[in-house]
């Protein structure tokens, strides 16, 4: 058994050589299915050679007979078996996959999918079963600067790229699904593909998921952030009229508020710009931030929000106040006095 990264396995789809069986572990399905895709892609099995089942309900004798037919006027048949996970311990079903894990048959591409995570840690049966001519990739979940190259992968694929900005605010809408990604994406490549730009801008992911101009969801952060006292004010007021509710308006006060104490309090000690952003866990294109700390509320003035904010989060979560969007611009005069 070999352990293969999706790297090395971007380079067998490359090359079009590929393992007799392939065991895909961990919880990430959606890139196992996208990877299959590409293998099935670069095989272009018919439909004579290409058979896809599940654990749950697969006769396994009968596919396994499949697997040591060769295949029919082409090179290599292959065969999918979703949720091998499903197979019980012992039984004859996980004793026959087992056995064929150990001798495949060099002209059929065995893809076999165990999708519980807990249940492969703790039951090695068909990694172990593996013979030296097998494959073994854990696809986890992608997080990150993991998932952000993803992301750009994809996007160079198309033709295009992101700006810093719009990467973040697409994996943040999304909650970082990558088939929630993978729908955006293709709206956006769409949506992109006559225009003269191959940049792919904050405003154009925020319109494909559908915000219009006036729901920017990032309006009110940029506003603090900016030390724009005006704006802020205005936006809290359109945004409580959208229907926004107090506390989440709140928690994007609370969140910049101690972002700016951060820098603040960073910038104070020396610290280097570089550091400034690693420590204060700031997002590479919020270094800009880092030159605005002179400009920003003091330290004490930081505290005294906070301090004002979770005594207003208490409040919204215990009693019903008439008029939140005074509580709110209460705090914002603060935070912005001098």
């Amino acid at each position: 058994m070999s352990v293969k990264d999706l790297d090395k396995l971007k380079k067998d789809i490359s090359a079009g050589t590929f393992a007799p069986v392939y065991l895909f572990t961990g919880d990430n399905i959606f890139l196992k299915q996208e990877y299959i895709s590409k293998i099935k892609e670069a095989l272009n099995p018919d439909d004579f050679n290409f058979q896809k089942e599940d654990g749950s309900s697969c006769d396994i004798a009968g596919l396994i007979c499949l697997a040591n037919t060769a295949p029919v006027f082409n090179p290599t048949r292959l065969i999918v078996l979703n949720n091998a996970d499903k197979f019980k311990k012992n039984s004859n079903a996980l004793k026959a996959l087992c056995a064929y894990l150990e001798k495949p048959c060099p002209t059929t591409c065995f893809i076999v999918l165990h999708n519980d995570s807990k249940k492969s840690k703790k039951d090695k049966v068909l990694e172990n079963s593996l013979s030296d001519l097998g494959v073994l990739i854990d696809f986890t979940d992608l997080k990150g600067l993991a998932l952000n190259a993803w992301i750009n992968e994809k996007a160079k694929d198309a033709g295009f790229s992101f700006e810093q900005e719009a990467l973040f605010t697409l994996v943040d809408q999304t909650g970082g699904n990558m088939q929630a990604i993978s729908v955006e994406l293709e709206k956006l490549f769409l949506y992109k593909q006559s225009a003269a730009s191959k940049k792919i801008t904050q405003a154009e992911v925020l319109q494909s998921i559908g915000f219009n101009k006036e729901e920017n969801p990032y309006a009110l952060s940029n506003a603090i952030m900016d030390g724009n006292k005006t704006l802020a004010l205005t936006v809290v007021d359109n945004m409580l009229k959208e229907g926004q509710t107090p506390v989440s308006l709140l928690a994007q006060i609370s969140m910049c508020t101690e972002k700016m104490f951060r820098i603040k309090h960073l910038s104070n000690a020396g610290l280097s710009s570089s550091e400034i952003v690693e420590y204060a866990g700031l997002f590479p294109w919020e270094s800009r931030l880092i030159y605005k700390a002179p400009a920003m509320p003091s330290a004490q003035t930081l505290l005294k929000t906070l301090d004002r904010i979770i005594e207003a989060d208490m409040n919204f979560k215990s009693s019903t106040l008439n008029e939140p969007s005074i509580v709110l611009k209460g705090i914002l005069l603060s935070l912005f006095s001098r």
